[in-house]
């Protein structure tokens, strides 16, 4: 616990340091991290083998050591995914309203950091440089909590990093790692409230569960996606087919997918054996409803929690339903508040749709997979929020900022 208060008030001596900074200056630092990432890739790469060779002696499942690999290409796009942060406009400073009294006071509304932002994450090593080049941007000191897996490559990206902030005579103490991997000392940095301003879980739902149970600082949940598709009676499908392939299978392991579908059930006779068809190309399993298997013996029988599960794996749940309300009801018990879509070409059902289901993200006729900073054209992302205060949907920079009102006097008094 002393090393963590140590850290916390490392981090608050920065935030005042980093708030003061200019934006072309922030950008240098970013740019000079990118190239010193490139010219570090030979140790980056040693120290990834070491966290390889411990997960495969582990007997870690080939899918997760895939996401914890660095290789020479992914470095260069951890650099050019700092080099495209600095980019994006520096929301810091920016004023979000003004307002003039009838007694002269002059109030603006202006963007400010939220100051210390903490981050625990699982595996990817590009989480370490990601999180860094989005909080500095936006003038954030962050502390990291990576995973045990991933130690050596994590601390090997900060350093790297935290050479960038000594050449320009930053503190490097504007990134920091807590490389103890016990469960003590992160549940310790759960409690660090008189030093953290914020605390965002990037991970499973596990990891998620047990920052929000134990944090007393304030939390922004991300990740878990328990996404569904509803096939309208007035569905197309022909626009169907395309749709959830990709929201399915395309990336398994990631918090858009596809997990769950709702079929109207006036078409499910017609759409069930084609759904089938495309999903046995790609080896995905169907757990169904008893209406599902009286159309497709051949699927499983879906039990209660299949309907709220997040697979990440090649496993879809389908239910029938008779209304869109049932499938609006049964979409927002089940699900996780991520992203959900309608295939139909009733612009009714549709807007009834848009309008009533309770989520981050909710989409006609396309897939989940473009909840993403990116697709958004908001540039890079920290995560995406499925609450609903203080950041909802994909978190970019303006999401990594608070705001205060500056109020300008002439020698006003209250009456």
């Amino acid at each position: 616990m002393t090393d963590l208060i140590r850290m916390g008030k490392k981090a608050v001596t920065a935030k005042y340091e980093l708030q003061n900074l200019s934006t072309e200056l922030k950008n240098k630092v970013l740019a000079d991290a990118a190239k010193i990432l490139l010219e570090d890739t030979t140790y980056l790469l040693s120290q990834n083998d070491i966290d390889i060779r411990e997960a495969e002696d582990a007997g870690m499942h080939p899918g997760m050591v895939d996401r914890l690999r660095l290789t020479k290409e992914r470095i260069k796009d951890i650099s050019r995914g700092i080099e495209q942060v600095i980019e994006l406009t520096d929301p810091i400073g920016e004023i979000l309203e003004t307002i003039k009294r009838p007694n002269d006071l002059l109030i603006k509304k202006v963007r400010v950091p939220i100051g210390v932002i903490g981050i625990f994450y699982e595996s990817r090593p590009n989480v370490t440089a990601d999180a860094f080049s989005l909080c500095f941007k936006t003038g954030n000191v962050v502390i990291l909590k990576g995973g045990s897996d991933a130690l050596h490559s994590n601390t090997a990206i900060t350093n790297s990093i935290r050479k960038a902030l000594s050449e320009n005579n930053i503190s490097p103490d504007c990134i920091q790692l807590i490389e103890s991997t016990d469960r003590e000392t992160a549940k310790a940095f759960m409690k660090l409230s008189d030093y953290v301003d914020l605390l965002i879980p990037r991970g499973g739902a596990g990891l998620i569960r047990t920052v929000k149970e134990n944090s007393t600082i304030p939390v922004i949940e991300t990740g878990t996606g328990n996404c569904h598709i509803y096939v309208d009676d007035e569905a197309n499908l022909e626009k169907l087919i395309p749709i959830l392939i990709n929201a399915k299978t395309q990336r398994i392991g990631v918090c858009n997918a596809c997990e769950s579908m709702v079929i109207h059930k006036s078409i499910a006779l017609k759409a069930l054996p084609l759904i089938s068809e495309a999903l046995k190309k790609y080896n995905v399993e169907i757990r169904g409803d008893e209406e599902v298997i009286k159309i497709l013996p051949d699927a499983v029988k879906a039990t209660e929690e299949d309907f709220g599960s997040e697979y990440l794996d090649l496993i879809i749940s389908i239910k029938v339903v008779d209304s869109i309300k049932e499938a609006i009801d049964h979409i927002n018990f089940y699900n996780t508040k991520h992203s959900e879509s309608i295939i139909t070409e009733n612009k009714e059902h549709a807007e009834k749709f848009l309008r009533e289901i309770d989520a981050a993200c909710v989409y006609v006729n396309a897939s989940t997979r473009f909840t993403d900073g990116f697709m958004f054209g908001f540039g890079a992302e920290i995560g995406i929020s499925t609450q609903k205060i203080h950041a909802r949907g994909p978190m970019g920079l303006n999401e990594l900022t608070s705001y205060k009102y500056l109020i300008y006097g002439n020698g006003q008094i209250r009456e």
